[in-house]
């Protein structure tokens, strides 16, 4: 069981999915208490949501559609009341969750910490946990371990939750059964299409038809504004580059943090596990004071007997070998044994939240001090970025000053600071990130400004991103402008007539449907096809719903559906052919997903119950707000 949870590769997920956007994590004090009161968001009874924890969650969220989109990404994605109010639905229900969990007593013990932490792959170094790789980690992205475990603790105690929640919906056999009988049933239909393009030729647009729309929909024909620029960016990176680090400074500083440098001991050891769970404890702890008996009489037969008897699959194949590990990476009772053994030492039985081990230690890496020439890189690395966090801030100001004051040109902040002047292709007002930094919406409000676009004067420095400032100006405008008519008339009239045709075939296929209906069939059909709820791929996707919405009490049934930008078809039911039996891993899999739509459905009605027991406020004017 160790081996399994160490090598486990997938971080705790959070609410099991159940929620739709992902949850913003705060430090313990910002979840319970809010800072000021008229500017707060909402409030759950005594618990505040501040504007400041509402407008970085939007930009949490702002940055995972980012990353998940890439080019495809728009922030103005999120700056609608819909999106505005989702996002505050999410924190609300959180904020629920973890009152309700606080009152229930609910809690993640540190040991689940440290085994969550420990299974982590990106806090590891050649397969083991390395404590420098996690605090590394940690600092990359802003935090210190401290806050890092309370997030987890938090998000582990509320998925002890929204697990015993999700678990609470059963659903009785005879519907499940219903259900996976109707997804797999089976109907045979044959199709009748009235194309769009078969009618083409019947329409006829009048003369004027292609100017009036373009006169009436001219929005739809501007050409925006654009602009080519170029900027300068200064930067920590920037600055560090530029500064260089001598080998007596990375002694000196060796020499001074060595305690850093320190590899903390390692031990390694095999088990024999007999787990509670298997025998029930009284059973377990006795059958492990039997083995111990054993490996007492035959210390040597240790590792057959681990692979004999040993609950833990992950090391029984391998004589219960566990590999090396530091403190931290199991749980109390088996590392404080493990770490008071002597090298070849076996234990006594040893209980833990799994069962009863015996163990026996079989190496010992003693703590060590990591050379210098080891760490050689990662000190000058760090004495870079020491230096260059103190000149960026001494220069940041000079910077915006400089762009500020000689406002007609980048040339001389950029003989000051060492910077390139780079050149951008045409941009837009729409953020972009295609565009680099220029795809930052702080700094295309700055470059398409009244007085950057009449003046071509620099931009202020804009910070786009910690420790980046960014100025630019316009070297080539081009306002908006309304394409003219000839050169988009071809394209509007295809559009019209496409969408009168469009008009035609549903018309026609409506009629046709009515005749149907009431026995007057004289279609030649196409041929029939079978197609079930798991697999429709041989109709069009806006036919399936009305195919297996079909009655089939009496046969032949009949159905039509408009097929937007395609025309219309109408479908002739025939045949329901009972549903094959599935196999078991198939079944598995479908009931799986049924009872994740339950545990979903079960988890909005708590959350709804939980509204209704606590006072739920909405500040309107505060949620509208737009960041300062």
């Amino acid at each position: 069981m160790f081996d399994a949870v160490r090598n486990n590769k997938r971080i705790v997920q959070v609410f099991l999915a159940l929620i739709t956007l992902p949850f913003a994590f705060f430090g313990v004090d910002s979840y319970m208490n809010g800072i000021g009161s008229g500017g707060d968001v909402a409030t759950i009874g005594s618990v505040k949501i501040t504007q400041q924890q509402f407008q970085q969650t939007l930009r949490d969220q702002q940055e995972r559609l980012r990353t998940q989109l890439g080019a495809q990404f728009d922030a103005k994605m999120l700056d609608n009341p819909e999106a505005r109010k989702a996002i505050l639905d999410d924190l609300i229900n959180q904020r629920l969750l973890l009152v309700e969990a606080g009152k229930k007593r609910m809690f993640a013990s540190d040991d689940a910490i440290r085994q969550t932490i420990g299974a982590i792959e990106a806090f590891k170094v050649d397969g083991k946990f390395s404590s420098e790789r996690y605090e590394a980690a940690l600092r990359a992205q802003g935090m210190s371990p401290a806050g890092f475990e309370a997030q987890l603790r938090q998000d582990l105690t509320l998925q002890q939750l929204a697990t015993a929640v999700g678990q609470s919906g059963l659903v009785a056999r005879t519907v499940s059964d219903r259900l996976l009988a109707l997804q797999t049933e089976k109907r045979e239909v044959m199709e009748y299409r009235f194309s769009l393009d078969s009618y083409l030729d019947k329409v006829k647009l009048a003369e004027d038809a292609g100017k009036k729309f373009y006169d009436e929909n001219s929005t739809q024909f501007q050409m925006p504004e654009q602009a080519k620029a170029e900027y300068v960016v200064l930067s920590m990176e920037a600055i560090s580059s530029q500064l260089s680090v001598t080998d007596a400074e990375v002694k000196a500083w060796y020499d001074g943090h060595k305690d850093r440098f320190l590899q903390a001991e390692e031990r390694r050891a095999s088990h024999v596990l007999v787990a509670s769970e298997k025998l029930g404890k009284d059973k377990a702890k006795a059958k492990a004071v039997e083995l111990l008996a054993e490996i007492r009489k035959n210390p040597a037969a240790f590792g057959d007997l681990a692979k004999k008897n040993s609950d833990d699959p992950g090391s029984a194949s391998k004589g219960g070998d566990l590999g090396f590990f530091g403190r931290g990476m199991m749980v109390k009772s088996f590392e404080d044994t493990a770490f008071s053994l002597k090298d070849g030492e076996i234990s006594g039985v040893v209980e833990s939240d799994f069962g009863f081990h015996i163990i026996k230690l079989t190496g010992i890496h003693a703590a060590k001090e990591k050379p210098l020439a080891d760490v050689k890189g990662e000190i000058e690395a760090e004495l870079k970025k020491t230096g260059a966090s103190r000149k960026f801030a001494e220069a940041a100001e000079a910077f915006s000053n400089m762009v500020y004051e000689q406002s007609d040109s980048l040339k001389p902040v950029a003989e000051k600071f060492k910077l390139t002047v780079k050149q951008s292709d045409w941009l837009g007002r729409q953020a972009n990130p295609a565009n680099g930094v220029l795809g930052n919406e702080k700094i295309l409000a700055a470059l398409f400004s009244d007085d950057s676009v009449k003046n071509k004067r620099n931009t202020e420095a804009v910070e786009i991103a910690p420790n980046t400032l960014v100025a630019a100006r316009i070297v080539d405008y081009k306002p908006t402008a309304l394409q003219p008519f000839d050169g988009v008339k071809a394209s509007i009239e295809t559009m019209l007539k496409r969408k009168e045709a469009q008009v035609l075939a549903v018309k026609d296929g409506e009629a046709r449907l009515d005749a149907l209906q009431k026995g007057e069939d004289k279609l030649t059909w196409g041929a029939a096809k079978a197609v079930s709820r798991l697999d429709s791929r041989l109709i069009p996707p806006p036919a399936a719903q009305s195919v297996f919405r079909m009655e089939a009490g009496k046969l032949p049934a009949y159905t039509g559906v408009e097929l937007p930008g395609a025309g219309y078809a109408l479908f002739k039911l025939t045949k329901v052919i009972a549903g094959e039996n599935l196999d078991d891993a198939t079944k598995k899999g479908m009931l799986q997903q049924l009872g994740n739509l339950v545990a979903k459905e079960e988890m909005q009605l708590y959350l709804a119950a939980l509204r209704s027991r606590y006072k739920v406020e909405i500040n309107q004017a505060a949620l509208e707000a737009k960041e300062k």
